[in-house]
């Protein structure tokens, strides 16, 4: 996906020798690909998108850190969509370095990105022979800030720190269980509801992200025009397809507080409107009809 390129990007401009290995957008790589570039390259780390926003789909990572670590690897995960949206287990899958955003399933203003190291990350920081190219992104120096040298690195945004703050309370009062629960019932209604009107999915059913749902943009409808309509008649906007999937696939974010069941049979209803409108056949209220009769037969989302 996308960010998976972003990464090796990233990676390429500080000055590391990088090695992609591909699938096509949408898919997700097995463990048996993993083990083959492991013996193949005999990479330092691995990087990997747990939840890739361009296409909506979830990698699984628990035996891949496995493999990794066989290898004497380190693994580096992209959390930026999953956090706080479905279970990001970094202890229990052994991940040695993760970063994430606090403006998706976390619900605070963008600003911040939380990360988290493990003591093998560490100590490959502090065996380091030269120092990190950039200043204000040299964790040993950030790591110094909050020891008892109290080293003087950056001042650090305080109202930021506060939005997380209040932020992170909300998580946990609502409870982590019933936060992913809570997004997996809207995905699983939303699904419901475009299905009804001949929308379809653009991962397998296995892989789907439960924050964003990148869906197939029908024969005969224009990308463009649709989001064009869903904004300006209903202040709706969703995203469109990125890199290979542009113009063939829309992507409808329901993360943290957006994932509510009304925001979906909102957007459902608009839909249908927007669709019937560009001359697009389908039955009038059939997918708002769905995704009720779904929310009907589980605990409201």
């Amino acid at each position: 996906g996308v960010f998976g390129g972003r990464m090796a990007d990233v990676a390429g401009r500080i000055g590391a020798e990088v090695v992609q290995i591909h699938r096509p957008f949408g898919e997700v790589f097995s463990v048996e690909e993993v083990i083959d570039v492991l013996q193949k390259e005999k990479p330092k780390v691995l990087g990997i998108v747990h939840a890739e926003t361009s296409t909506g789909a979830a990698q699984s990572l628990k035996e891949i850190s496995q493999a990794v670590h066989e290898a004497d690897a380190l693994l580096l995960v992209d959390c930026v969509t999953s956090l706080g949206g479905m279970p990001v287990k970094i202890d229990e899958w052994d991940i040695d370095a993760a970063y994430s955003g606090t403006q998706k399933c976390l619900s605070c203003p963008p600003g911040l990105s939380p990360v988290t190291f493990s003591s093998r990350a560490v100590a490959a920081m502090d065996a380091r022979k030269t120092k990190v190219s950039s200043w204000y992104l040299d964790m040993s120096m950030v790591r110094s800030y909050w020891g008892d040298s109290r080293a003087y690195h950056h001042t650090a945004p305080i109202n930021m720190n506060f939005g997380l703050h209040q932020a992170l309370r909300l998580v946990l009062e609502e409870g982590m269980e019933n936060r992913y629960s809570r997004h997996y019932a809207n995905h699983c209604a939303l699904k419901a509801g475009l299905n009804a009107i001949g929308i379809e999915f653009a991962v397998a059913e296995d892989h789907q992200l439960p924050m964003l749902n990148a869906v197939v943009i029908p024969d005969g409808v224009e990308d463009a025009a649709i989001r064009g309509q869903l904004l300006q008649r209903f202040g709706i906007e969703i995203g469109g397809g990125l890199g290979p999937l542009k113009g063939k696939t829309w992507r409808i974010g329901l993360m943290g507080e957006s994932s509510q069941s009304t925001h979906v049979l909102l957007f459902l209803a608009a839909l249908e409107q927007c669709l019937l409108h560009s001359g697009y056949q389908l039955t009038p209220g059939a997918g708002v009809a769905a995704a009720n009769d779904f929310y009907r037969t589980t605990i409201t989302a």
